[in-house]
């Protein structure tokens, strides 16, 4: 009997790319938020993640909003890890929203509606509703299927209790299917939402736990509930305002978070929602969580958007902003004016500002080595070492561009670690910006030059190449 081949199939939901901060993991800061040298990812800029740290205990306090930070450094010295380690180290309930400052000049909406929607989403509602509940560890479940399919529902009966009462339900169709959907058998705590039927199974009873020799790991024992089998309970839901926003200025509801096209949003609306989200945290129904507000490049916003953010930074809904810039002395977009950063002063004198310095060798190595263990590269200790002088030379970037670059040398001379001659070899097929500029200055007769070449000084000439 000739073999049967299956085809492979992959599992999609495993298949993780490897993104330019995927491993970072927090701010790698102990409980006295004194910076670790080498901790969830992050090497180095202690002064920087300490001072980041202080604002993640102010906004986990949520006493603070409309603050500003500044994020400011040469390139490629950490100042989006950073950002992206606040943002781990905030956890799910504190929203964080991320854009770059090129990012709203769209033709679908205003400038200043992208930056509001970008402020709404990083602001979160933490809003508490009591809901009727049937908690109770199940006893049995009977399901009478008809003899002939189709030719009548099916109807069922579902015996719960608690340790003082017992009680029997009668099943419909629904029921009979969300119970089936989450697998539900006697010796199950579960609980149902009486508005909507939810079904939620809350482990197994710990009366049960000798029926069966062998259970999975994720098997959680619960004590079988006491007191009466229908109770009140809080239910708290995380919205942000953004979200809610959408809601309510949309005639298909909630699915219009799903459409993905949401256009401008009439102030009107957030108004109304304004003045709604109030009543609830004077009824104490709401309660706010100032998120966080991260934009990149923040140099790219032109002078209308910088007035906006300083009139949003002193709304009483306004999220903490943390803007990141790699410029110096540049001209504010928009006007003949420059600025440090490229931020017009009345903004800048709201900020408080973070700087980030150079990697020095040693912190290019252990960031190299931690790249290497992310990209699942084996790297012998003389390549590390030569990397991260062509890192020290160059820049950290081109280095970490070079790893998964070697890594295919190597697996094309079918090697098992990546050596030092590997390294060479995609050296000499990558030019770094110095190189690249080096060349285009020997050979830029033969290129298209808007510039001629005695409008170039020879001082600009080394500028270019010494950056």
């Amino acid at each position: 009997m000739a073999e049967l081949k299956l085809s492979e199939s992959r599992d999609l939901t495993r298949i993780e790319r490897i993104g330019a901060h995927s491993h970072i993991r927090g701010l790698g800061l102990d409980a006295a938020l004194e910076p670790r040298d080498v901790s969830e990812g992050m090497v180095g800029q202690l002064a920087a993640r300490k001072a980041a740290g202080v604002i993640l205990h102010m906004i986990k306090d949520g006493k603070i909003a409309g603050r500003a930070i500044l994020i400011a450094g040469q390139p490629g010295t950490g100042k989006t890890a950073i950002a992206m380690g606040l943002a781990k180290s905030l956890g799910q309930e504190t929203p964080f929203a991320m854009i770059s400052g090129s990012e709203i000049f769209s033709l679908e909406m205003s400038k200043t509606e992208a930056l509001m929607q970008s402020f709404r989403k990083a602001v979160g509602v933490r809003i508490k509703e009591e809901t009727e509940v049937i908690e109770g560890e199940v006893v049995e479940v009977q399901i009478d299927r008809p003899a002939t399919s189709g030719a009548a529902a099916k109807t069922g009966k579902l015996t719960l209790k608690t340790t003082e009462m017992e009680t029997v339900y009668d099943l419909g169709g629904k029921m009979i299917e969300a119970l089936g959907k989450e697998k539900v058998q006697s010796g199950d705590v579960i609980a149902i939402d009486k508005v909507s039927g939810k079904i939620t199974k809350l482990g197994r009873s710990f009366s049960r736990s000798r029926d069966y020799d062998a259970m999975g790991p994720q098997t959680k024992f619960v004590q079988c509930p006491d007191g009466e089998l229908q109770k009140r309970k809080e239910v708290v839901h995380c919205v942000t305002l953004h979200e809610i926003d959408v809601i309510n200025s949309r005639t298909q509801g909630f699915l219009a978070l799903f459409t993905g096209d949401t256009g401008e949003i009439r102030a009107e609306v957030r108004e109304q929602i304004d003045t709604k989200v109030a009543e609830w945290r004077e009824e104490g129904k709401a309660e706010i969580v100032p998120g966080v507000l991260f934009i990149d490049e923040v140099h790219m916003l032109d002078v209308e958007c910088f007035s906006f953010l300083n009139r949003a930074l002193e709304n009483e809904m306004a999220p903490i902003l943390v803007v990141a810039t790699n410029r110096g002395i540049t001209r504010i977009r928009g006007t003949n004016y420059k600025a440090a950063h490229g931020i017009p002063v009345d903004l800048l004198d709201r900020l408080l500002i973070i700087s980030t310095r150079p990697y020095t060798k040693d912190e290019i190595h252990k960031i190299l080595d931690i790249r290497c263990q992310e990209e699942d590269v084996e790297m012998n200790e003389d390549a590390k070492q030569l990397l991260t002088r062509v890192g020290e030379g160059t820049s950290l970037r081109y280095a970490i561009h070079l790893i998964t670059s070697a890594s295919l040398a190597c697996q094309k001379r079918k090697g098992k670690l990546v050596e030092v001659q590997d390294i060479e070899r995609v050296y000499r097929l990558f030019l770094d910006v110095q190189r690249s500029t080096q060349y285009l200055m020997e050979y830029q007769s033969q290129y298209i030059n808007e510039v001629s070449a005695e409008d170039v000084d020879e001082g600009d000439a080394n500028a270019m190449v010494s950056e």
